[in-house]
Formats: structure tokens, C-alpha cells, sequence
């Protein structure tokens, strides 16, 4: 007997509620005619469900986003950076309280306190003629920022090492829920055959139809819920294998989109703004910002960064801020939406030396316009860098060039050799952006704190 099994996945939507309704339409539709066949079919998420640039993520902390897996039925989920770095400790500890699906994640745990009762390193999905289906959860190690709330994520590796025996002597699938990024999905591929499909995400890729490395099948469906994943699977009883997978990634954007669901966001919406209507101050004038030069908002928002973390100076990028701020009362909504992204300050050491070449290049023209994507940026383009504790003496006869003649860091001369203490959004220190400072290898993250959180106290300080 042969028994065709469907995998339904999402990931990495980012509390992009527009795509949801349709994707409950698809999943609906292709629910009902599993039904009236009888065929066995499960859904999973992959992490990055939620995103707080998202007032009903804002307001709830990420438990709206769990009803609405609870709402769709979903059998399985696991944990992304999202869910896991930027919520405060406490929410992190109790965002699934009521989920009513199984949440595994193998390489995370609390540090301070045991375990919640939530979590579990993978479950075992049964079907009606019997078939078992093992799934394991990992999401990406990032540390440092971690352990500011006090959590931990082992090495992917070491927890597959432990984990995938015990799962496959109890399967005849193995599925593994990966937030760790394409490039890990693949070396995984390569090195455990006895994973039958890696459903990806995390680094936001695209297999339209899968991709095939050696055993195992790897599925990915991109960002913001564009796409939704089916993989199919035809189990061989006799055999004891699967005989035939393919993995496609749908585009939901012909379906219609699904009228309850619909409803339950806007009603989701309303509940947020409500929320999030709590007024924070009163302003005596309205402060306009331009990304493309220093407006007094920037000034003090950076001044506060920089008070704030006690560094020796600080920068932000003026596109930071998405908008400026009327007079009058000014609410949590308005904070929020100014400034959306789910953005930690850092703190970083770096000598004189880099940090005069990375001032050289963040005056670029280039650098300024450049349209960032990712690294928790939910804005259009960098802008212009604004320092605190800086000052930059440019050559003023060259209009069209001007260049450097020095820097002066708090009225002294910029010292080559001397380290510095430089504030600054936690994005610069990712990637290649900014190469001096993401090579610093004394970086402080502070969590759970987000650049909204001192905009808020910026607003305190100046209305």
C-alpha cells in the first residue's frame, strides 16, 4: 500500500497579516479535498511568524500571532530569531502558553529557570494508516544576543549529533523545521542522510520546486508569505521508504482571501491600535526629520543613544526614523510607527583608525541612498549618519568633493591608535555595511531594549 502524505509549510512571514487571508484560502481549499479523499496532510510554520514592526505584533508581544496558528489548525511550529531575540525575557518564557500546536526547537533553552512546558525538541506526527513522522526544530545561535534574555542556543550540529538517532528510531520520516539559513540547510543535506526533507527559512530563500541534495528533499517559500509551501510525500508500506517527494512553493497571490480570516485581522487591528493608544508625552512643537541631513530630532535621539550607553560617541542613519513628530500628544502607536524596526542599540569597540575610515565611508553618496533590506531595517534607505560626540571639519573649498581634514572625538583630535566606545543600531554590526565595525570583536548588545524604546525617552526628554 502506497500513501500519499502532505506537508504544508510557512515561514518567515514577519507578521505580514496582507498575504494571510489568502493563504488561508489555499490551505482551505486544498484542507477540503484532503478530507474528502482521506488523505493524511499537516501544517507547519518555520519561524519569523511575527515581526514587531507590526502593530498587532507591537501590542500583543506575539501572541495574536499565536491564535492565528491556533485559529488555522496548525499541527507544528518552530522558532525563529524573531520570536526568539526580540521579545523581553518574560514574553519569550510564555508566548506559546495556549498555543495549540507543538512547538519544537532543539538548540534553545533558559538559562535561569527550567524549561517552559511549551517547548520540546521535536514531536511525532501519526497518521491515520499509521505512518510516523519525526520533526525536529533549529534555529539560528545568535548568542549574543541571547544571552541578554537570558536563553541559549547550542551548536545546530552538536543537537542533530544527540537528536536524530533518538528521532529516527522512532519514525519513518524525518522532517527538520530549519531556521538556520540555505547555506546550513545545504551542508545539513550533505552530512545527515537520514533527514528526509529540510523544510528552509530564516535567510529568506526561494525553491520554487524544491531542491534535491543526496536523501533530502529542501523546501523554501521566501519572505512575508508571498508563497506557501507544499511538499509531497508517497510512503511505501511495504517498502518501508518513501518512493516518490517533490516540494513546490505556491504563489498565493491569484487565491481570494479568506473571509474569517480577513475579519479576524481587522478585529486583531482594532484591538492594537486601542492598545497602543496610551499617550507617552505632549509636544510644544512639531520636529520634522529628512533623511538626508541632520534635523534636531536626529541630534537628540542620537545624544540619547549615546547618554544612554555611555560610549565615548554614537551614530544612527537618519533613514531610522520614518517619520517626524507633530505637536501635541504623542501615544506608544506614534513611537511605534516613527520608528517600526526591531532594532537593539550596540555598543562596539574600534580604534581611531577604522572608525576614520568607516566616517569616510558612511558620507558617501552611495552609502546614503543605498535602499536597505533586512537586518532588522524596515525603512527605504540607510541616510544620512548622524554622530553625537563627534565632530567631522571637512574641507569646505571642494563643494562638489569635499573630503576630511579631521575629526575631533568629544574637542580632542581622533587619536589612530586609541580604541574607542561607539553606540550605534546593532544592523551596522551584521554583514559587510559596515566592515569595521561588524570585524569589532567586543561588541555589547543591549536587549531587549529597541531604538523606539530610547526615541521614547528622547520624546520625554524634549517635549
Amino acid at each position: 500500500m502506497r500513501e500519499p502524505i502532505y506537508l504544508y509549510f510557512t515561514s518567515d512571514l514577519h507578521s505580514h497579516f496582507e498575504n494571510w487571508p489568502k493563504i488561508m484560502d489555499y490551505l482551505h481549499r486544498r484542507i477540503e479535498q484532503h478530507q474528502k479523499k482521506g488523505e493524511a496532510y499537516f501544517l507547519l510554520d518555520n519561524g519569523d511568524h511575527l515581526d514587531r514592526v507590526h502593530p498587532i505584533t507591537e501590542a500583543f508581544l506575539g501572541k495574536k500571532n499565536v491564535e492565528l496558528l491556533n485559529v488555522a489548525n496548525y499541527d507544528v511550529a518552530t522558532i525563529g530569531n524573531n520570536e526568539g531575540i526580540t521579545l523581553p525575557e518574560e514574553n519569550v518564557y510564555t508566548l506559546y502558553d495556549h498555543a495549540q500546536f507543538e512547538v519544537v526547537c532543539a538548540n534553545i533553552r533558559p538559562t535561569n529557570q527550567a524549561k517552559p512546558s511549551w517547548l520540546k525538541p521535536y514531536t511525532i506526527l501519526t497518521t491515520e494508516a499509521g505512518t510516523r513522522i519525526g520533526v525536529i526544530g533549529l534555529t539560528a545561535p545568535f548568542n549574543l544576543f541571547y544571552e541578554g534574555i537570558n536563553w541559549y542556543a547550542d551548536s545546530p550540529y552538536e543537537i542533530l549529533n544527540e537528536r536524530l538517532p533518538e528521532v529516527k528510531s522512532q519514525s519513518d520520516i524525518v522532517i527538520l523545521l530549519s531556521h538556520l539559513g540555505v547555506n546550513e540547510d545545504e551542508q545539513i543535506s550533505k552530512k545527515y542522510h537520514d533527514i528526509d526533507v529540510i523544510i528552509g527559512g530564516h535567510t529568506h530563500h526561494l525553491f520554487k520546486n524544491g531542491e534535491q541534495i543526496d536523501n533530502t528533499l529542501l523546501g523554501a517559500v521566501g519572505k512575508f508569505g508571498r508563497y506557501v509551501g507544499q511538499n509531497y510525500l508517497l510512503w511505501d508500506q511495504e517498502q518501508n521508504a518513501i518512493v516518490k517527494k517533490e516540494s513546490h512553493a505556491i504563489d498565493v497571490n491569484p487565491f481570494d482571501c479568506h473571509l474569517e480570516t480577513e475579519k479576524l485581522i481587522q478585529d486583531l487591528q482594532l484591538q492594537a491600535y486601542k492598545q497602543l493608544n496610551d499617550p507617552v508625552a505632549k509636544m510644544n512643537k512639531t520636529y520634522k526629520i529628512d533623511w538626508f541631513c541632520e534635523s534636531e530630532l536626529m541630534k537628540e535621539l542620537v545624544s540619547t543613544l549615546k547618554t544612554w550607553t555611555k560610549a565615548d560617541c554614537a551614530m544612527l542613519n537618519a533613514g531610522i526614523l520614518l517619520e517626524g513628530i507633530a505637536e501635541g500628544v504623542v501615544t506608544r502607536g506614534d513611537i511605534h510607527r516613527i520608528c517600526p524596526h526591531p532594532i537593539n542599540p550596540c555598543k562596539v569597540r574600534i580604534t581611531g583608525e577604522l572608525m576614520l575610515e568607516m566616517i569616510r565611508m558612511v558620507r558617501s553618496q552611495r552609502f546614503v541612498e543605498f535602499p536597505l533590506k533586512g537586518f532588522g531595517f524596515r525603512g527605504e534607505v540607510i541616510g544620512h549618519m548622524v554622530f553625537s560626540g563627534v565632530d567631522i571639519i571637512s574641507n569646505t573649498d571642494h563643494e562638489e568633493s569635499p573630503y576630511i581634514t579631521n575629526v575631533l572625538i568629544n574637542g580632542n583630535p581622533i587619536e589612530k591608535k586609541k580604541v574607542y566606545e561607539l553606540a550605534t543600531a546593532d544592523t551596522f554590526t551584521f554583514g559587510k555595511l559596515l566592515p569595521e565595525v561588524a570585524a569589532s570583536k567586543d561588541k555589547e548588545y543591549y536587549i531587549p531594549e529597541f531604538m523606539r524604546d530610547l526615541l521614547l525617552e528622547t520624546v520625554k526628554k524634549i517635549h
